[in-house]
């Protein structure tokens, strides 16, 4: 078998010469923050091994192969020797085929990233088994983010796209799972340094797609890893909302889907959390403080509007065997969501009359639900007031988001601050700041 050959050659024939190096380096090495006992010896040493061994046949191999191994275990000292020597800075293992710059990022070594990088290593190189780049895989982990950031200082593609098309936001995102890894810091810096918010992979998945999926795994969890995850979903949301992505767009389901073929995508984020805002309030009102539309901007009101899911909410968590306490405090939460409407979102789509409410002597909670649609009819047919209008006016002037600071820093009596942020007085109730998991799992 040829590979089972080739594989064989390398490891005999080179390994004696890679295990010297390592023996002469120490098989840990040392920490990049720190200068190595006896760092001139070492030197000296391996320079005295190389200068005997310069004449073997795979003498370059060799010291490739024992940089992929010193660049893993960060030993600048070394690897430096090496390169001098003419070590191959793009040698790929022939087990994980993976170069030494690949291997740094993986150990995080940002030190060893920039000196390999200065001595031309491909930056945007990728592997051979998963087409990973450099950048790729340190995004995908938090402690990876000193890499991340020297990978991008030195000039990386940060749009740049595997094989499935998927880039560095996309990798941070898809290796997230809220609990365990949470990348939020390298999601940030991608945005920060240009990272494409409306990047799609062959198949359509999207950042604004992969924070969806999490929002639903939230829904699965325990009360536990429901709140957890909830928390990375509203950091996120923040992330990418701010720089220009639309949670209100219905999700495409495939890759190049024919417009006159495409009838439904997946839900958007915003339809997601008024689908479930009782469970999912923290994110339901962070997209509609965030300016969202209140209704499918792919597919306009025939789609959903915001209005519809509220109240198909409200009718089927009401069906529950709920106490007063549970009732109201659904109600409020519906109501806040609905204030939250009328302030930020820039239009508000008419309250639809195909809103199905239950009939009162049906059931007990119908007179509730009515009295509610009747008051926001009544809001739909009279003109906003002047304060409302000059409020929505100025909170439009502020973009982009957040705007409490600038709101702070207005020339304005304390009075009229919280009047242009209602959302702060709307939200304080106490547990309201975190997400929950679909009651049958409780």
């Amino acid at each position: 078998m040829p590979f089972l050959h080739g594989f064989r050659r390398i490891v005999y024939e080179y390994q004696p010469l890679v295990d010297e190096v390592m023996c002469l380096v120490g098989l840990e090495g040392e920490s990049e923050d720190e200068q190595p006992a006896g760092e001139d010896e070492v030197c000296r040493s391996l320079q005295d091994l190389l200068d005997r061994e310069c004449q073997s046949a795979v003498f370059v191999k060799g010291i490739s192969c024992a940089l992929f191994k010193v660049a893993e275990r960060g030993n600048l000292t070394a690897a430096k020797v090496l390169l001098r020597n003419g070590a191959e800075v793009d040698f790929e293992d022939p087990v994980s085929y993976y170069n030494a710059l690949h291997i740094a990022v993986l150990r995080n070594r940002p030190n060893m990233i920039r000196l390999l990088v200065e001595h031309g290593a491909d930056i945007d190189k990728r592997d051979r088994i998963h087409e990973s780049s450099p950048l790729d895989l340190a995004s995908e982990e938090a402690e990876r983010l000193p890499c991340l950031r020297t990978l991008l200082d030195l000039g990386a593609d940060v749009n740049a796209k595997d094989r499935n098309g998927k880039t560095a936001l996309l990798h941070a995102l898809a290796s997230s799972d809220g609990l365990i890894v949470n990348n939020t810091d390298n999601i940030q810096l991608l945005l920060e340094r240009g990272a494409d918010i409306f990047a799609s992979t062959h198949d359509g998945e999207t950042a604004m797609s992969l924070l969806v999926f999490l929002v639903k795994e939230a829904l699965d969890g325990s009360p536990e890893d429901a709140a957890e995850i909830g928390q990375f979903c509203v950091r996120a949301a923040q992330l990418l909302l701010t720089h220009g992505a639309d949670p209100s767009c219905c999700l495409a389901a495939g890759a190049e889907v024919e417009e006159e073929e495409e009838e439904e995508g997946e839900p958007s984020l915003t339809q997601t959390c008024l689908e479930h805002f009782d469970l999912l309030f923290p994110l339901a009102c962070l997209v509609l403080q965030r300016g969202a539309s209140f209704f499918c901007t792919r597919h306009g009101v025939s789609c959903w509007t915001g209005h519809r899911l509220i109240f198909g909410r409200l009718a089927s968590v009401l069906k529950e065997n709920l106490d007063a306490t549970g009732v109201a405090d659904l109600l409020a939460k519906a109501e806040v969501l609905l204030d939250l409407a009328l302030v930020c979102c820039p239009v508000l789509p008419s309250l639809s009359s195909n809103i199905e409410l239950p009939l009162v002597g049906q059931d007990p909670h119908a007179q509730v639900l009515q009295d509610l649609h009747s008051r926001l009819k009544d809001q739909e047919a009279q003109p906003l007031p002047l304060r409302c209008l000059c409020r929505a006016f100025i909170r439009h002037c502020l973009q982009p988001w957040p705007l409490e600071d600038k709101v702070r820093a207005l020339p304005l009596p304390d009075r009229l601050k919280e009047y242009l942020l209602p959302e702060q007085k709307l939200l304080s109730r106490p547990g309201w700041d975190c997400c929950k998991p679909n009651r049958t799992l409780r």
